[in-house]
């Protein structure tokens, strides 16, 4: 039997009421792609940012995303909507931060925010198709 101790458990577990707190937390920072996919089937109560550039969601997008680019994302862009209206930000996928950018500038413009986990990745690994707008295909 081998009596070393492994990275897994080199260092304990967080107590469960700890862990408790800290994955729910989670929850209000970010959303999952399968539970926005049902959000928009039953009528959208968010709104949607893919944060990427114009050209990559004119390639592939998730259908109801609107594109705000995070760099252009400013007060007179969101005059549109409520203050209490909750965003979405997405972007390419979990090797991006643009997502995170976006909700920054939105949580610093005093916005709701949350992030769609996986982007458009974890989109198209849900089975999920995304929309185009030219002849190029979705981009990931």
């Amino acid at each position: 039997m081998h009596s070393s101790r492994t990275h897994v458990t080199a260092i304990p577990a967080a107590r469960p009421s700890v862990a408790e707190s800290h994955f729910a937390a989670g929850f209000s920072f970010e959303t999952d792609c399968w539970d926005v996919h049902d959000g928009l089937r039953k009528g959208p109560d968010f709104v949607l940012i893919d944060v990427r550039s114009p050209q990559l969601f004119a390639q592939g997008h998730v259908p109801g995303a609107i594109n705000l680019p995070h760099g252009k994302i400013v007060e007179s862009k969101l005059a549109a909507w409520p203050k209490e209206t909750l965003f979405v930000t997405y972007c390419a996928g979990p090797h991006c931060n643009g997502a995170a950018r976006g909700a920054l500038r939105l949580a610093r413009l005093g916005r709701p925010v949350k992030i769609m986990a996986g982007g458009v990745t974890g989109w198209l690994d849900e089975g999920f198709e995304l929309n185009s707008t030219t002849s190029a295909g979705p981009c990931a």
